[in-house]
């Protein structure tokens, strides 16, 4: 499948779970009102942060599959990250208003509607999964951050569901609040993880599942390579992965071996999944350029 494919189906997957989000968001805002619930109000927040993120996600998604031009030689994949990292922010944000409005239910607990929340947290679940779903093959950044947070979600109304159940056989308000702090926490520390991966692609970090030592022995472990120097892999967008190299050969090629040499290093790394490849061949007989940080 192609990468173009791939960004097509995102597209289509973020602007689906935007849609759910937003008319879920609407319900939940009068459900918790209605309720009276902390819990249900807090994820309202939540969902709204996501409802704006997801927007923001599906505009960028769509501007990533724009191809280079003179602005951009790369294209424009990073926008994808974009997106993701604007969602971070603003759950981050949402998540911090929800604890601040937590603390106080868990010092003064309220009496919360548990059977209506029992409706919510059912009607939450379906919701939420069905977005789920549509994104449960996306392989972009943006589509895992965005997957990840509708399946906080879920677990999160899981939870609600729970705690409806015992609020509606025990008084005990409290899990209400309980239930809102500890969606918050989980959120934070998944914010904390989303944004030290895309902060790391924004640095030209090189992508976890790449080891550059393997991927300099598979050149060198060709009969025509002496060694390989000032090696830089990156990655565009978590998916679209960039390599560039010098090659030392032990002797003068012609062009036609050279292609050859060059194709089939490509056709090597490519199985590695590394996608945009910069070869400059040197010769080993000769002074080698001066290696570059």
């Amino acid at each position: 499948m192609s990468h173009s494919h791939h960004h097509d189906n995102a597209t289509k997957n973020i602007k689906t779970a935007f849609f759910l989000n937003l008319l879920f968001t609407i319900i939940e805002v009068f459900g918790g009102l209605y309720t009276n619930s902390i819990a249900i109000l807090s994820d309202a927040v939540h969902d709204l942060g996501d409802t704006i993120s997801l927007g923001l996600s599906w505009y960028f998604q769509h501007l990533s599959r724009k191809k280079r031009d003179n602005t951009y030689s790369y294209g424009y994949k990073r926008f994808s990250l974009l997106g993701a990292i604007i969602t971070s922010i603003i759950l981050l944000v949402g998540s911090l208003f929800i604890l601040s409005e937590t603390i106080p239910r868990l010092i003064n607990p309220e009496q919360a509607n548990a059977e209506g929340m029992m409706l919510l947290a059912i009607l939450g679940v379906i919701v939420n999964g069905a977005a789920v779903l549509r994104l449960r093959n996306g392989s972009s950044i943006n589509e895992k951050v965005v997957s990840l947070h509708l399946w906080e979600d879920v677990l999160g109304w899981l939870a609600v569901l729970v705690g409806s159940i015992v609020m509606h056989f025990w008084d005990l308000p409290i899990i209400d609040p309980l239930l809102s702090a500890g969606i918050a926490v989980y959120i934070l520390v998944n914010i904390y993880k989303n944004l030290k991966q895309s902060f790391q692609i924004i640095l030209q970090g090189i992508p976890k599942h790449i080891d550059i030592g393997k991927v300099e022995k598979l050149i060198t472990n060709m009969e025509e390579v002496h060694s390989v120097h000032d090696c830089h892999v990156w990655t565009m967008d978590g998916e679209y992965n960039v390599f560039t190299a010098h090659v030392v050969l032990y002797s003068n090629y012609d062009i036609d071996s050279l292609e050859k040499v060059k194709a089939s290093i490509k056709l090597n790394l490519q199985n590695k999944d590394i996608h945009h490849i910069t070869i400059e061949f040197e010769n080993a007989e000769n002074e080698l350029c001066p290696q570059d940080v």
